[in-house]
């Protein structure tokens, strides 16, 4: 796209103006680092156009501080940009074994994709990042069609950050922007794990 001029025009009967504005649907999938990182920096975005901003985070631990929160949290509570409300589902869980069983972790994943539909219908928030969420899609606990259906037809313009590995071919058909990253090294790769300012 040079100078920011799209290659291709449709003809829907939109206006230049209302399609530029139009609500997205977006999808950071793949297995490389930086997919969550990406949809924050969005949200930095959202915040600064004062945008109120939801996240709902799907698999990192509740116990976990992570740099985004803090400072997206702060940021929502500084009056100058959007808010922000941040949400952890049940007590997080993953692919690393945590307390409670996987009909619990099952449950959790349903209610908050439950209380994305009931925000998404009232219009709470203008930008939200669902994070993780493709895991509930791929391990069967959230329906697939379900959230293909109520980002369909959300109303207004709410545009929704959907993050995680393995997304669903049919969310990545849905879906407005797909970025996927790969990983070309890792410093696990060298059996060096995680660290402060780079994980969390």
């Amino acid at each position: 796209m040079p100078q920011g001029k799209p290659e291709y025009v449709p003809e829907d009967g939109l206006t230049t103006r209302e399609r530029r504005n139009r609500p997205l649907l977006i999808v950071h999938t793949g297995p490389g680092k930086g997919k969550s990182t990406a949809a924050f920096g969005l949200a930095l975005r959202a915040w600064n156009q004062g945008w109120p901003i939801g996240v709902f985070q799907f698999v990192k631990s509740a116990k976990w501080r992570i740099g985004e929160e803090t400072a997206l949290k702060a940021l929502g509570e500084s009056g100058q940009g959007g808010t922000v409300a941040w949400n952890k589902m049940g007590e997080g869980w993953s692919w690393i074994q945590r307390a409670g069983t996987e009909a619990d972790h099952a449950a959790d994943a349903r209610e908050g994709w439950e209380q994305i539909k009931r925000d998404l219908a009232a219009e709470t928030y203008r930008f939200y990042v669902l994070d993780e969420f493709t895991y509930p899609m791929k391990w069967g606990w959230v329906d697939v069609d379900d959230v293909l259906a109520a980002l369909k037809d959300r109303p207004g313009n709410q545009h929704v950050v959907i993050t995680g590995r393995d997304a669903d071919p049919r969310l990545l058909e849905a879906a407005d922007l797909v970025t996927e990253m790969t990983k070309v090294r890792h410093p696990m790769d060298r059996g060096q794990k995680g660290q402060k300012g780079i994980e969390w």
